[in-house]
C-alpha cells in the first residue's frame, strides 16, 4: 500500500505563548529605553548639562584691594605727607599636613612651647601674684580688726608689709615660686596639648589649618622652634620670608619642615595700632571676605570695599584653561579716604588724654580738635581704646563705640559760654555788665534755691560782672545772662548752635543729644535755668566742640568733617568742602 508521505502545511497559531512573552519583553524594553531618555534629556536634563559643564567649566571670584584710610603729615614746613591709618597686608596662615608628620607628639609639644607657654607662664605669674596680694591683705584685715592699739595695728602693717618684700628676694622663695610654676604649666598642658595632637595626629590627613594671620617675625619664629633640634638650634634672626618659602639669610636655602607648610593671605591692617582707633573701627571676616564694623571702616564700606570681579572659563582634556574661551571682569579696588586729620596733632591729643586721664584717675575721656574756619577735624582722640589689629581679643566691646558721637553727658559748666553768648548777641548783657550775686536763688516752679557750686565755701560773691561769672563759674550769673533774654529766646539760641541733632559727620552711630526739655511751646523757666549752666540737657562731645567752633568763627557754625577726599580706583577725585549749617 502506497502512502503519501507531503507533510501536511498547519495553520499558525497566534495563542503561542512563548512568542507572546517574547514580544512582551521587546515592548517593555523598547519602553524603558523611551522612558530613560526622556529621563535623562527633558526631566534631569538640566541637572545633567550643569553636571557637564561643572567639570569643563571653572568660574573664580576675584577679591578687589580694599582702599587704604590715610591721614596727613605737616612738620617742618615740608610738603604734605600722607600716613596709612589703614591698609592691607600680606600674613600668613600655619597649616600641617597631619600624613607627613612623622613625630605628632613631639610637633605638638613644639607647638605648644612656641604659642602657649609664654602666654600661659605670664598668666599664671598674674595669679600667683595676686594670690600673694590676696594673702598679704587678709593678713593686714586681720590686724585691723584685733584689739591692738592704733600705733601697734600701724606697726604690725608695716613690719608685715615689709617681711612680703623681703621674700620676694630671698633666692629660696624665688626658687620655690619658680617649682610651683612649673608644676602649675604641667597641670595646664595637656588639655593644650590635646589641641594640637587633634590636628597633626591624624594619619592620611592632607591639611589641618593651625595659626593665622602671623606677621614675618612671628612665621620665622615658629619655623626655627619646629625646626630646631638640641644638636642643631636655629635662630629666628637667621631666618626670612621670600614669597612662599621661609629661608636661610645666609644663602638662600629653603629651610624646609616636613608636615609644615603656610599659605598667604591679605588682610587689613592698621600701622598706627590703637591711634584713631574709635574713627577707623576695624574689618572682620567671614568666608575670606571683609566687612567694615565701626567707624570709617563701616561708614564707607561699599567705597572702601570696591567690586569683585570674575574669571569664567572652560578647562581641556589637560585640565588646562582654554583661553579663547574665556570671561574675564577686572576687579575693581577700593577707594582711597584722604582724611583732615593731622598725624603729629592726633598724637599729641591721644598722649596728653592718655596722661590727664592717668592723672586724673578716670574712666575714659575724649579730646577733639577742629578748624574753627571749616569745621575739619584735625584730631579725635577716646579713652579707652583698643587696637584694631587684635580686635577678636577685646573683651569689653564698648571699647569699639567712638564716645566723641556716641556718648551723651551733660555738659555742666562749659555751657555757661553758650548762654553768655546768646545774651550778648540779643545786646542783653556786655563783659561790664553787672548783678548781685547773692550765692543762690529761687526759681518759679522749683522748691529749692539753685547755688553755685562754691556756695558752702565761699557765700556770695556781690556785685559782680559777666567775666568774673566765667571765671568763677558761677550758676547765678548763668540764670541771670538767661532771664535777659527769655526762656524761648534761649532755647532757640540752644537750637541753634546744633544741640538736639546729629552734626552729620561722617562716621556711625552718631547720637544727637537730649533737649527735650528746650522744645516745649513753652519752656518752664526751671528748665531753662539749669539748661544756662549745663544741667537737664545732654549733649555729645563733638556737639559742645562745634558750638565752640562757633564763637571762634564769627558764629557761623559749620558742619564737622572728617573726610577731605575719596580717591576712586578709576582716577576721580572727589572733594568733601567745607558746609556751613
Amino acid at each position: 500500500m502506497w502512502r503519501d508521505y507531503r507533510q501536511t502545511k498547519q495553520p499558525l497559531n497566534h495563542s503561542n505563548p512563548r512568542l507572546r512573552l517574547f514580544a512582551a519583553l521587546i515592548f517593555l524594553l523598547l519602553g524603558a529605553i523611551v522612558y530613560r531618555l526622556y529621563y535623562l534629556q527633558i526631566s534631569q536634563g538640566d541637572w545633567f548639562t550643569a553636571l557637564a559643564s561643572g567639570q569643563h567649566q571653572i568660574s573664580s571670584r576675584l577679591q578687589p584691594e580694599r582702599g587704604r584710610i590715610l591721614l596727613h603729615e605737616r612738620s617742618n614746613g615740608q610738603a604734605q605727607q600722607l600716613y596709612p591709618l589703614a591698609t592691607n597686608k600680606d600674613f600668613s596662615s600655619l597649616y600641617a599636613v597631619p600624613k607627613d608628620i612623622v613625630d605628632p607628639a613631639g610637633m605638638a609639644d613644639k607647638l605648644f612651647e612656641h604659642f602657649d607657654k609664654p602666654m600661659l607662664e605670664n598668666q599664671l605669674k598674674e595669679e600667683m601674684e595676686k594670690e600673694d596680694q590676696n594673702r598679704l591683705l587678709r593678713e593686714i584685715d586681720a590686724i585691723r580688726a584685733s584689739e591692738y592699739s592704733e600705733e601697734d595695728k600701724a606697726a604690725r602693717i608695716r613690719a608685715a608689709e615689709d617681711l612680703a618684700d623681703r621674700k620676694k628676694k630671698e633666692v629660696d622663695w624665688v626658687e620655690m615660686k619658680a617649682i610651683a610654676l612649673e608644676r602649675l604649666i604641667k597641670e595646664r598642658k595637656d588639655s593644650l596639648l590635646q589641641t594640637y595632637l587633634k590636628r597633626v595626629d591624624k594619619p592620611g590627613d592632607p591639611y589641618e589649618p593651625l595659626k593665622e594671620k602671623l606677621s614675618d617675625e612671628e612665621l620665622v619664629a615658629i619655623y626655627a622652634t619646629l625646626a630646631s633640634t638640641p644638636e642643631k638650634p636655629i635662630q629666628a634672626s637667621e631666618l626670612e620670608r621670600r614669597l612662599n618659602k621661609v629661608v636661610f639669610k645666609a644663602d638662600g636655602s629653603e629651610l624646609k619642615i616636613e608636615g609644615i607648610g603656610f599659605n598667604l593671605k591679605s588682610y587689613r591692617f592698621y600701622p598706627e595700632n590703637s591711634i584713631a582707633a574709635n574713627i577707623i573701627g576695624f574689618v572682620s571676616y567671614i568666608d575670606d571676605e571683609g566687612k567694615g564694623r565701626y567707624g570709617l571702616e563701616e561708614f564707607f564700606d561699599e567705597e572702601l570695599a570696591g567690586k569683585s570681579g570674575y574669571l569664567k572659563g572652560e578647562k581641556g582634556v589637560s585640565n588646562t584653561l582654554i583661553v579663547n574661551d574665556r570671561e574675564y571682569v577686572r576687579p575693581e579696588a577700593g577707594s582711597d579716604l584722604v582724611l583732615t586729620m593731622d598725624r603729629g596733632a592726633q598724637f599729641q591729643a591721644c598722649d596728653a588724654l592718655e596722661a590727664a586721664v592717668k592723672k586724673h584717675k578716670a574712666e575714659g575721656g575724649t579730646v577733639i580738635a577742629v578748624n574753627a574756619k571749616t569745621g575739619a577735624i584735625l584730631a579725635m582722640c577716646s579713652v579707652p581704646t583698643f587696637n584694631p589689629n587684635d580686635y577678636r581679643n577685646v573683651t569689653n566691646l564698648e571699647s569699639f563705640n567712638n564716645p566723641a558721637i556716641l556718648y551723651q553727658y551733660e555738659p555742666g559748666s562749659v555751657f555757661k559760654v553758650i548762654t553768655m553768648a546768646a545774651a550778648i548777641d540779643q545786646g542783653k548783657v556786655s563783659p561790664s555788665t553787672t548783678y548781685k550775686d547773692e550765692g543762690s536763688i529761687m526759681i518759679t516752679g522749683w522748691h529749692k534755691p539753685i547755688s553755685n557750686s562754691d556756695f558752702s565755701t565761699k557765700g556770695a560773691h556781690g556785685i559782680v560782672d559777666m567775666n568774673t561769672v566765667l571765671e568763677m563759674s558761677l550758676n547765678t550769673g548763668a540764670i541771670f545772662a538767661m532771664k535777659q533774654i527769655g526762656p524761648k529766646t534761649f532755647s532757640e539760641y540752644v537750637i541753634n548752635f546744633g544741640f538736639g541733632e546729629k552734626t552729620g559727620v561722617e562716621l556711625g552711630s552718631e547720637s544727637q543729644g537730649h533737649i527735650e526739655n528746650l522744645l516745649k511751646n513753652k519752656v518752664k523757666e526751671i528748665d531753662a535755668a539749669t539748661a544756662s549752666f549745663g544741667q537737664g540737657i545732654a549733649v555729645t562731645p563733638l556737639q559742645m566742640v562745634m558750638s565752640y567752633q562757633a564763637l571762634a568763627n564769627q558764629g557761623i557754625l559749620m558742619k564737622p568733617y572728617i573726610v577731605q577726599e575719596i580717591h576712586h580706583d578709576d582716577g576721580r577725585i572727589v572733594e568733601f568742602k567745607p558746609h556751613q549749617v
